[in-house]
């Protein structure tokens, strides 16, 4: 059966002859080719400052400040961001010959020799910045073309990342064709039940974890992301084990925090990433409203006029598809659609949200991507026992995982649902699309418990290897996460904290003094 895949935002987005002007894994390459010259940077910070200082501390009105920081950094974006309606300018958007791929006069059979075939053999390649219910459409006609060209009655369809969202738009949009298109479903760290690094984020929810930044850069660092220097990671420890970035927030919360946070996080929103309807579909049921107020203010203000389009995309999208996830999800297994889910963990959740201590993969909470599963409250914890002993009496122990964080049985489909701890978001494995691929190619619906692959897996990145999770392998994580010395409660386990870091900080700086020493010595 063919297998139609569609992920999230990996594909480039182009400019009208075909120039790559920006790809989200490249972010950082992006930003400093925009920022190239000393001079164009030292006038931006002018620009911003400058009202900062003299309207906003000194006056109390920051509207000037919030105008100059979205007009600088929107500068940054300005191509790639879309325009007031959530459209692409300037003829941007993937590649043609990518979007003619789609198209049945340009499409092949690609079944193999056996007569088989592979999850990226029909890989739909889309502009993700896009409303996903428009992107909806060119999936159908794909999803037609790949059977046209096969001959197949039906296709797999697997999905990732935002992929899940343009895919929750398509069962929305066309769910009269279930099960007539499509055999299986299959969803792989869904965003579909929202972000909680995105929605909170961008919705008053702002908190910065330093603990949780250390732990995130340990996991950023270790998959080849992003490599921090280890004086910036013990510098950032010891500010928090010494009360001083507590000290600073309350300093914040108590003058500037009303002020700033709202009016900076509707600029920095408008000026990168949220003009694009394709991360609002990631804004959960809870967050949206707020975020819609947080980034474009109350009912009637100027820039709810200004954005009207924009605002009408994301509320047909969260009316239609956000606030009836579980309903959709049942109306195609209704409609004998085979669904495989797979959630992962393991990970730090990007540390500027008040779910940064979550169980997740780092952009979604294992509660989220899973449709529902119950997890222990924090990465620091297991399921209480007294929890574990009443599912067991229940006859649901089956569902808790030998690491004791996460009980399945809550989970709105927990027989066609597999955790994946040690394994990213943002790289799916080719041992998640073997179960993937074989669930959605099924001719019946099927569980845990009829593949070789069991309900709670642990992945290897070094070894490439995924094995049942056991309490023997199940502690993956690449950080240590102790509660009493990230949150210390009383005098002596805040001076014990405060001395390991200290300790930790000096080591690290007299490491790299060593280190400039020696290499002014070989310089001569």
């Amino acid at each position: 059966m063919p297998i139609v895949l569609i992920t999230g935002d990996a594909a480039a987005i182009y400019d009208a002859d075909g120039n790559k002007i920006f790809k989200i894994s490249e972010i950082g390459d992006t930003l400093k080719s925009a920022g190239d010259g000393d001079n164009d940077l030292k006038e931006s910070v002018k620009n911003v400052l400058l009202p900062f200082l003299t309207k906003g501390l000194l006056g109390g009105n920051y509207d000037e400040y919030y105008a100059q920081l979205e007009k600088e950094i929107g500068e940054l974006f300005e191509q790639v961001r879309l325009d007031n309606n959530g459209d692409p300018q300037y003829g941007t958007g993937i590649l043609p010959e990518d979007v003619d791929a789609r198209r049945i006069e340009n499409m092949r059979d690609q079944k193999s020799a056996d007569g088989t075939y592979g999850c990226y053999d029909y890989h739909f390649w889309y502009d993700w910045r896009l409303d996903p219910m428009q992107i909806a459409d060119d999936l159908h006609e794909y999803i037609l073309n790949v059977r046209k060209v096969t001959g197949a009655e039906k296709v797999g369809l697997i999905s990732s990342c935002l992929g899940t969202n343009v895919c929750m738009a398509y069962i929305a949009k066309y769910n009269d064709a279930f099960p007539l298109e499509i055999n299986g479903f299959g969803v792989n760290a869904a965003l579909i039940n929202g972000s909680e690094f995105i929605g909170e984020a961008i919705s008053g929810k702002f908190h910065l974890d330093a603990n949780g930044l250390n732990r995130l850069f340990i996991d950023t660092g270790e998959w080849g992301w992003l490599n921090v220097p280890e004086i910036v990671t013990a510098t950032l420890d010891l500010a928090q084990k010494s009360g001083l970035l507590d000290g600073m927030s309350a300093l914040l919360h108590k003058t500037l925090y009303d002020k700033l946070v709202e009016g900076v996080t509707s600029a920095l929103a408008l000026a990168t990433f949220f003009t694009m309807p394709g991360y609002w579909a990631c804004v959960s049921n809870e967050d949206y409203d707020e975020a819609i107020r947080y980034v474009f203010g109350p009912e009637g203000s100027e820039k709810r006029t200004q954005y009207a389009g924009l605002i009408a995309k994301l509320d047909n999208y969260h009316n239609t598809v956000s606030r009836h996830v579980p309903e959709l999800m049942q109306s195609i297994h209704d409609n004998n659609v085979k669904l495989c889910i797979e959630s992962k963990y393991g990970f730090q959740m990007v540390a500027v949200c008040e779910s940064s201590e979550v169980i997740g993969d780092q952009f979604s909470s294992v509660t989220s991507s899973s449709f529902g599963a119950t997890t222990a409250p924090s990465i620091y914890e297991t399921l209480s026992d007294d929890y574990i002993a009443q599912r067991v009496a229940e006859g649901k122990g089956k569902y808790i995982s030998p690491d004791k964080q996460i009980d399945a049985s809550t989970c709105q489909f927990p027989d066609y649902t597999w955790f994946v701890k040690g394994a990213t978001h943002s790289e799916r494995t080719g041992f998640e699309d073997d179960i993937l691929t074989a669930v959605v190619s099924a001719d019946r619906q099927l569980t845990v418990d009829d593949i070789k692959y069991t309900q709670f897996m642990v992945y290897d990145k070094h070894a490439n290897t995924m094995e049942p999770m056991t309490e023997e392998n199940c502690h993956t994580e690449l950080w240590t996460a102790d509660y009493e010395t990230d949150h210390p409660s009383n005098i002596i386990q805040r001076l014990r904290a405060f001395f390991a870091s200290l300790k930790n900080w000096l080591k690290v700086v007299f490491e790299a003094i060593k280190v400039k020493i020696a290499e002014k010595q070989a310089e001569g």
